[in-house]
């Protein structure tokens, strides 16, 4: 039972922790997403701005890696993206694997103290002593025994239970991080495609400004 006693403050303070961080960011990033891609359609520095302010959350800081960027190329705009989408969903993952392990090892260490409890309690049963009443402790004994399992299964059950409940929410902003970023880096390669154009109009200009100048001297 001691081992079990230990997964389970594990696995209680691993759910807390997570159901902290996402009562924290689960109602604010769809929020941030669409006032940064709402200000990026009018003003980047606006866009950057709002997304600066928001750095506190995963969503703040996903946009804010690639729109802090000096005029990068289209790719490297979409690199900046994807790099920091992977580094927020890690933090995201924080305490999968003690849960995971939570999971795997509590009903295990429940039947095998369940083994153990039940070989001391039929160990100490006499042949001459199975028609007397002399076998009420080990009944007790079994049904003692039996109880590390019953932990066992119902920490690995409330585990698992949250574990698939966070699981959602990883997935879920997965889905925003994507919308979000393929928005932004659709809206940024317009703009990106507008300046070059603008500049190739006016490159003509300035060359003929310079081949009458040259024929005027």
């Amino acid at each position: 039972m001691w081992p079990l006693l230990f997964l389970s403050v594990l696995a209680f303070g691993t759910i807390i922790d997570r159901i902290w961080f996402w009562s924290r960011i689960l109602t604010k990033e769809r929020e941030v997403a669409g006032r940064v891609l709402e200000a990026a359609r009018r003003e980047w520095a606006a866009a950057k701005d709002i997304a600066q302010r928001a750095n506190k959350l995963p969503m703040g800081r996903f946009l804010q890696s690639a729109l802090s960027l000096e005029t990068p190329d289209p790719e490297v705009f979409r690199l900046a993206l994807e790099t920091s989408a992977d580094e927020e969903l890690t933090v995201m993952r924080k305490g999968e694997k003690g849960l995971e392990a939570v999971i795997a090892l509590a009903p295990m260490l429940g039947l095998l103290g369940t083994v153990l409890g039940l070989i001391n309690s039929l160990g100490s049963i006499r042949l001459s002593d199975l028609a007397s009443d002399s076998t009420s402790g080990t009944v007790l004994g079994i049904g003692e025994a039996l109880i590390s399992t019953a932990a066992g299964l119902v920490i690995a059950i409330v585990s698992l239970a949250f574990y698939r409940l966070f699981q959602g929410f990883v997935f879920g902003q997965a889905k925003v991080f994507r919308q979000s970023g393929s928005e932004l880096e659709l809206l940024y390669r317009q703009a990106w495609s507008a300046n070059e154009r603008a500049q190739a109009q006016a490159k003509p200009d300035g060359v003929v400004a310079e081949v009458r100048t040259g024929h005027e001297s």
